[in-house]
């Protein structure tokens, strides 16, 4: 058990709410970390969305965790504490409604595209495939990606981003003594397929996601270990992101939902 757990622990063993002294040294101490994550989303969103806000949010993200954080569940209090503040600013986010209805638009009309040749195809779609589904040049797709980015991350930053222990929080899989069989199959069943996704992914789009979510690197240096533009990564990774969505939205959903 880490230190702030052993703290948190011992506070609440005596008193519900945390002491403000030990909330303050808390907030101190994970604010690079409010910063990591807010600056991780904010890479990804119109230009017009303030850092500050995202910022702010995951303040109160963290004081939410350190008040309902359970020491006697076994999870480490930095595992919950991200979840926690990247899930305030998702819903931060969410609550603004800032991506214009026409961009919502678009990003489902590439996500039905990428559905239907995946469908037909039994794998994922080639731009150039795309490209003729949609009607549209390279240029004007790569400009549909752009835009249905800011869509992308409100609908996958909150799973697909997340590390083991943030997914078994959100599949109830933290205490074992409780876990709920459908969830641990539906978890499983989701990682196989996020899995096999990932496999049948063209091989720049696999190494956008390496090197984003497991070597941490941001975009700008991703693009540089690529020698592609900035913009360039940003539209593999959209890319990459819908495909897995189409994925699971194939595997899980009804045929009447994909469709909508």
């Amino acid at each position: 058990m880490s230190s702030i757990s052993k703290k948190l622990k011992n506070l609440k063993d005596y008193r519900s709410t945390v002491d403000p002294k030990v909330k303050d040294e808390i907030i101190i101490e994970y604010a690079p970390l409010i910063k990591y994550i807010a600056q991780r989303i904010a890479s990804r969103l119109p230009s017009n969305v303030e850092l500050d806000d995202l910022i702010s949010c995951g303040v109160i993200g963290l004081m939410d965790a350190i008040e309902k954080f359970d020491p006697s569940r076994d999870n480490k209090f930095k595992t919950y504490a991200e979840f926690r503040i990247r899930g305030s600013i998702l819903d931060e986010l969410r609550a603004q409604d800032w991506v214009p209805r026409s961009v919502r638009e678009k990003a489902k009309l590439v996500e039905r595209a990428y559905a239907k040749i995946e469908a037909a195809e039994g794998r994922p779609a080639t731009d150039e495939e795309m490209c003729a589904e949609l009607g549209v040049n390279q240029e004007e797709f790569y400009d549909l990606l752009n835009k249905a980015k800011s869509v992308s991350v409100l609908n996958i930053d909150d799973s697909a981003s997340f590390n083991k222990g943030d997914k078994k929080l959100i599949a109830g899989l933290e205490d074992n003594r409780n876990s709920n069989p459908f969830h641990a199959v539906a978890n499983k069943g989701s990682r196989d397929k996020i899995k096999e996704g990932i496999a049948q992914l063209p091989e720049k789009q696999r190494l956008v996601l390496s090197l984003y979510y497991y070597e941490d690197l941001n975009l700008k240096e991703i693009g540089q270990v690529l020698n592609v533009t900035e913009s360039r990564v940003s539209q593999l990774h959209t890319q990459a992101i819908m495909k897995l969505k189409v994925k699971l939205k194939t595997t899980f959903d009804s045929p009447e939902d994909i469709a909508s």
